[in-house]
């Protein structure tokens, strides 16, 4: 036997206007018919971390009109963040050289030299940093010796390194001589060199770094001594500048047509005695 269900379609009515208005009724200001499983649902979202739905029959906020006004709030705080923190970030930078310096007023070991060419010292107006490859060797009160090794890959020629090196040398020096029983302070520069000798500097922002060879390129021996009548004498000796760097150095100061100049200069004076 072969059984069959028949279904029959009937037609969809429209709610009459009694009808709607008691549905309505009903509906209270979540737009839930329940008034007891819409706080369930409001208390769930919460308490799972879902956001509120948007409440389109809400007298407080309908529609999430007051968006904009959340998203301007938000932005404003985001920017006060950023501000405060670039601010602390300055204050702490500021105090971190003003205690490297203080440190190596008072006090020298293997720690506060580190430390200070990690982080800069104050210098002038402003502070000086130090190459981010660098060794403390000799750090010693007792000894009154400071001896570092620093590799510059950022200087792009001789002249550059000669003068950020010197620059480094006297700033970490004096302050560190101002401890009275420091007496000398002993800077090594080195750089990295390419297989036809030239200098190689770090590229795209730092993030290349060079791979020559380490080879050294000046030692600055800074010392101090006391003369007879108590005046405090500051010495600075330069070291390792050979005949083919003297003459780097002087092409690089001085430009072609000038030292052409130079040249012309000299030998009429001397043609002329």
């Amino acid at each position: 036997m072969e059984w069959k269900r028949h279904t029959s379609h009937a037609p969809l009515r429209s709610l009459t206007a009694e009808q709607a208005e008691e549905l309505f009724a009903k509906v209270d200001n979540s737009g839930h018919t329940n008034a007891r499983e819409a706080e369930n649902q409001r208390q769930r979202r919460k308490r799972l971390g879902h956001g509120v739905a948007v409440d389109p029959l809400s007298a407080d906020d309908p529609s999430g009109s007051n968006v904009g006004t959340t998203i301007s709030r938000a932005s404003i705080i985001l920017a006060t963040f950023v501000v405060v923190a670039i601010v602390a970030v300055f204050a702490y930078s500021s105090n971190a050289l003003s205690a490297n310096t203080a440190n190596l007023s008072n006090n020298v070991n293997v720690l506060t030299v580190a430390a200070a060419l990690n982080d800069g010292v104050e210098w002038g107006n402003g502070f000086t940093q130090f190459p981010s490859d660098f060794s403390v060797k000799e750090a010693d009160q007792n000894t009154g010796r400071i001896e570092v090794s620093v590799v510059d890959v950022t200087s792009p020629n001789a002249l550059g390194c000669f003068s950020n090196a010197q620059i480094q040398a006297a700033a970490l020096a004096v302050n560190s001589l101002l401890n009275p029983h420091i007496d000398t302070v002993i800077y090594h520069v080195n750089v990295r060199r390419d297989e036809q000798g030239n200098i190689q500097r770090s590229s795209l922002f730092g993030f290349l770094r060079p791979t020559g060879e380490v080879s050294p390129f000046m030692t600055f021996i800074w010392t101090k001594n006391t003369t007879s009548d108590g005046q405090v004498r500051f010495n600075c000796t330069i070291t390792g500048v050979d005949e083919d760097l003297q003459d780097t150095l002087r092409k690089q100061i001085v430009s072609q047509t000038t030292n052409q100049e130079l040249v012309e200069e000299v030998t009429t004076t001397y043609e002329q005695h």
